[in-house]
């Protein structure tokens, strides 16, 4: 069958924008790989039609554990760990060595944001400068066209991001920087198989999703094998679903007993996250459907600037407003330690007591060489140790500079960023 032309709009109006990331997650054996293939030749062979306007996309393979990959990657994670020393230094399996390798990976991420707002972002203008009157102009140079797409493929094992710190890690700093979209691949023919299968699935989707707070699309994969219609009537009308239960529970296959009960209940809970799902189907060996999947794309690309990008940021304003409270609680608490250490220096109590005290007079004579000894004190000529009056004067400045170098402190401790605490907690989970 021939490949279909690519459709995609040329990104000549939006060639400033930022790329769309597309995270291509999904069961193992759904087709992932052979999906990005699929999408990331359709981007080349646009280029290659219109090479005036359109970029190639910039792709990463984030799986550690593949031999091969059939297209060629800008940043590959095998290049940073080796999968292989992960599972015999961390004594692991295949499954823990690849979160591991993952986990390790995480900690580089500031690397790797650093190369993709390089290669994948427009460059900042510089301030303009005093023309020089003897210095000819220079003819403006065309800036360098950005790439519409950054492809990632992932590993088969999707607990890297429903429960994993990499995946999270991974997927924020990502949708931070670039309009980040998540490609759900379902394997069309197991999924349709029978209904305890689709339940499965979509409670994978609905966990990353809930957990990524990401716009998601359900990608029906291998529909040259299978006809994803029935999957997705299943998905839009819950009585249909129903019925395919009750079939399977009079046939007695799998998913008939208390699953039945439990798939209605299921079926009627997920009715609205159904509802804000993108879902198309998509053949990645004949390529049918590949133009609609891009369709799908930027319509969460701007689902993404409406409706993500504003809960980010109003996310990060409240984490930044709650590292501040902490700041300032923890400066006020030693603040109220210092002023109590001051009161009791000022009283005599605590380590600053005074030594052992005047014995009480008791006899009369013994009160009369007292009251005349104070009398002594008091025609001293009414002097006072200059060093009394300034001793207040010189603890509240001391007090002022050191409460400056503890939020000074606190401020600098606080700004080494997500990526320096992830880092640290995945060395000490690896410890």
């Amino acid at each position: 069958m021939a490949t279909p032309t690519p459709t995609t709009p040329s990104p000549t109006s939006t060639a400033q924008q930022p790329p769309c990331a597309i995270i291509c997650i999904g069961m193992a054996g759904s087709g992932k790989t052979t999906f990005m293939q699929r999408i990331n030749a359709h981007l080349h062979q646009a280029h290659q039609q219109h090479p005036a306007t359109t970029a190639p996309p910039y792709v990463l393979n984030l799986d550690p554990a593949v031999r091969s990959v059939p297209f060629e990657s800008n940043i590959d994670i095998r290049d940073s760990v080796n999968y292989k020393e992960v599972m015999k230094q961390y004594n692991l399996g295949p499954n823990g060595g690849i979160l591991t390798s993952l986990n390790l990976f995480a900690t580089k991420i500031d690397q790797v944001m650093g190369l993709l707002e390089k290669r994948c972002l427009p460059p900042t203008p510089s301030p303009p400068t005093a023309p020089q009157a003897q210095t000819p102009t220079p003819p403006p140079t065309q800036a360098p066209l950005l790439p519409s797409h950054i492809l990632i493929d992932t590993p088969g094992q999707i607990e890297v991001f429903v429960w994993s710190a990499s995946g999270e890690i991974l997927l924020s700093s990502l949708a931070s920087s670039f309009p980040t979209v998540i490609a759900y691949i379902i394997d069309t023919p197991r999924t349709t198989q029978n209904t305890s299968t689709f339940m499965s699935n979509m409670l994978y989707a609905i966990s990353i999703l809930y957990k990524t707070r990401l716009p998601m699309i359900l990608v029906f994969n291998k529909t040259d094998v299978k006809d994803p219609a029935e999957a997705v009537e299943w998905m839009r009308d819950f009585e249909t679903f129903q019925a395919a239960v009750r079939r399977e529970e009079d046939e007695e296959r799998e998913g008939g007993g208390y699953m039945g009960s439990l798939l209605n209940s299921m079926s009627l809970v997920l009715e609205e996250f159904y509802n804000g799902l993108g879902v198309v189907s998509v053949s990645s060996m004949t390529g049918d459907g590949v133009d609609a999947f891009f369709a799908k794309v930027e319509e969460k690309r701007d689902e993404f600037e409406r409706d993500y990008r504003p809960e980010m940021r109003k996310r990060k304003a409240d984490a930044e407003r709650q590292k501040a409270d902490l700041r300032d609680k923890e400066v006020g608490r030693m603040m109220r330690d210092m002023k109590m250490d001051v009161s009791s220096k000022a009283k005599g109590t605590g380590k600053y007591a005074a030594g052992p005290t005047r014995e009480e007079p008791e006899t009369v004579s013994d009160v009369e060489a007292m009251e005349d000894e104070d009398s002594d004190d008091e025609a001293g000529g009414g002097m006072v140790d200059p060093d009394v009056d300034a001793e207040p004067d010189e603890d509240a400045m001391f007090e002022e500079g050191l409460k400056a170098r503890y939020e000074a402190a606190l401020q600098e401790r606080q700004q080494g960023g997500v990526t320096a605490k992830s880092a640290e907690y995945i060395r000490r989970s690896q410890g």
